[in-house]
């Protein structure tokens, strides 16, 4: 029986003609093709500058790093993200506070943001939970009137829009993912974008040991290692040139499932504007995704359950009460998500999905 998991990086020949063709260059570091990727990333997002780095863990870092954020200063950052966006500001040596989400978006509620600002506030993290964002004109406002800077982890945003602008480009910095699962990968990596010269040149510093000048030993800040690698890169220029492509699929795939479940009163999609949003996974809501997990499992069908809500994680544990992110997390699955499923198998995925609400 075919094994449908619930993502797949999707890796063809022409990615492995490219990096044979790096590795046969006698350079492989960050070089030409990297430069190529970021302008690729740059152009396609629409912003000035664009540096990548290892991963989007540490790209987030940098954000926070080049702007100044450190020891004393707090950011706001959603209940409802993966880890990673709180663990950077800890690793920037700030500290997180969080705040819930709105249902209609499950993205960071703004009105709750504008309760928890405080004297130490320095920044507000904004996540785009798979490719959705809440008002970013408001967010913007906010952030102005309380002289914030506005760091977007639009790592799941590629290819996704506010009112016609991309994600990622709104505030001081943005930052993406590469990781395996996303719409485009290079196995680990992440991108900063920024409009900023100064911040893109700051960035370039701190991921290169504290100099601009690759040739020089001159080092006029601390900096750290979290260069980017040409072989990386390689698969990266490939996989851009393939999102459009990607994009669309996932758009059509959402509508799919949503079609071919819309008769479930057990399943609750989330409103999403197509025409704005590409969905990274195609994410429901059900009153047990436990048991429907294991039972599309027991027919070799992979699915997800949402992240926890961050407060009930054991480093982040807290009594604080964010309603939304909680039921959230504990409604949320994510089902097989990858672009190259073919109509056929979204149809037999709802098929089984349907046959479990009629047993249960």
């Amino acid at each position: 029986m075919k094994i449908i998991r619930q993502m797949d990086p999707w890796i063809d020949r022409e990615e492995e003609k490219e990096v044979i063709k790096v590795m046969r260059s006698g350079w492989i570091t960050e070089a030409d093709e990297t430069k190529r990727f970021e302008k690729m990333i740059a152009d396609f997002t629409g912003s000035k500058y664009c540096s990548v780095v290892t991963n989007g863990t540490v790209s987030l870092y940098l954000a926070l790093k080049a702007l100044g954020i450190g020891e004393g200063d707090e950011v706001i950052v959603p209940d409802m993200t993966m880890v990673a966006s709180p663990n950077a500001v800890i690793m920037a040596n700030a500290k997180p506070v969080f705040v819930d989400i709105e249902k209609d978006t499950l993205c960071l509620s703004l009105d709750e943001v504008e309760k928890k600002i405080s004297k130490k506030t320095k920044a507000i993290m904004i996540v785009a939970l798979n490719g959705r964002a809440p008002d970013m004109h408001r967010a913007l406002k906010i952030a102005k009137d309380n002289n914030l800077f506005v760091v977007e982890d639009a790592a799941q945003a590629l290819g996704s829009y506010f009112h016609g602008k991309h994600l990622g480009t709104f505030g001081d910095i943005g930052s993406f993912s590469f990781s395996t699962p996303k719409v485009i990968t290079t196995a680990q990596g992440g991108a900063l974008v920024t409009d900023r010269k100064d911040l893109y040149d700051k960035i370039i510093r701190l991921k290169d040991f504290g100099r601009v000048n690759r040739s020089s030993q001159n080092h006029d800040e601390i900096g750290f290692n979290f260069k980017f690698t040409d072989i990386l890169a390689a698969i990266g220029v490939v996989q851009m040139k393939k999102l459009p492509t990607r994009l669309n699929r996932k758009k059509e795939m959402y509508n799919s499932y949503k079609q071919e479940l819309k008769n479930l009163k057990q399943i609750q999609f989330i409103a999403t504007d197509l025409s704005q949003t590409s969905p990274w996974f195609m994410d429901i809501f059900v009153s047990d995704p436990k048991a429907l997990q294991g039972f599309l499992k027991n027919k070799n069908i992979g699915t997800r359950l949402f992240y926890p809500a961050i407060h009930t994680t054991e480093p982040y544990k807290s009594e604080n009460q964010y309603k939304n992110s909680l039921w959230a997390s504990e409604h949320g699955l994510w089902l097989p998500s990858s672009a190259f499923l073919t109509d056929s198998d979204i149809m037999h995925i709802c098929k089984e999905i349907k046959s479990f609400y009629e047993k249960n």
